[in-house]
């Protein structure tokens, strides 16, 4: 039973710092957005394992609102902007490929050394995941510096609220059922206003590189 519980677990867990590094990888928005997607899956899932796991089905229900919402829904809508975005790349980041990704690695390394307390003192199967949640929460941090379009910025945002709620999920017995809708709703209307914004730019000034509104202002 601890293989079956301990495997996929931590296949998801994986699934969501690979996918995580995968949105500096890649200069294509619609490329992470589908990163971003499939991290939503993962986290859905190591909701539903531990929920499964621990024979609680108000934690299988979170995972399955969070595969919906955040593997599905948000993607799509942003989605949305990036059809009307040419060309959907990235363009020019602060740092280069190369340097953002060994950049996400010192960051899992921090995120490693930092936890190191937290997890000796929990000492469970899924509490020794948690570095890879923060090390996502840091990533997406990371992201939403280094990237200059609006759209890479919401990416990184829904990263740092995807390994937040990652850190949650292993760290305890599950974020309850109302706290975690409630955030969904919140990060699901913010991506909503910025959608708008976005679209409201491209139409009006035809820019979505965030350094522009800078050269406009000036």
């Amino acid at each position: 039973m601890k293989v079956s519980y301990v495997t996929p677990l931590d296949l998801a867990v994986v699934v969501v710092i690979v996918t995580a590094a995968l949105t500096l990888w890649r200069q294509s928005l619609v490329a992470s957005l589908r990163a971003l997607s499939l991290q939503g899956v993962g986290l859905g899932v190591v909701a539903m394992v531990l929920g499964a796991h621990r024979r609680d089905p108000v934690l299988v229900f979170v995972g399955v609102l969070v595969l919906l919402i955040k593997g599905a829904a948000i993607p799509r809508l942003i989605s949305r902007v990036v059809a009307r975005d040419h060309p959907g790349r990235e363009g020019s980041p602060l740092i280069n490929i190369p340097a953002s990704l060994v950049g996400a690695g010192l960051l899992t390394l921090l995120a490693f050394g930092a936890t190191r307390g937290l997890v000796a003192l929990i000492a469970t199967p899924a509490a020794r995941l948690i570095p890879f949640g923060v090390a996502t929460t840091l990533i997406g941090f990371f992201a939403m510096v280094v990237r200059r379009r609006a759209v890479s910025q919401i990416v990184g945002l829904l990263t740092i609220d995807n390994g937040i709620a990652l850190t949650a999920f292993l760290a305890t017995s599950g974020v309850p059922l109302v706290v975690e809708l409630g955030v969904s709703l919140d990060v699901l209307l913010a991506v909503a206003v910025l959608r708008v914004l976005a679209g409201h730019l491209h139409r009006q000034f035809n820019i979505q590189d965030l350094d522009q509104l800078r050269d406009l202002h000036d």
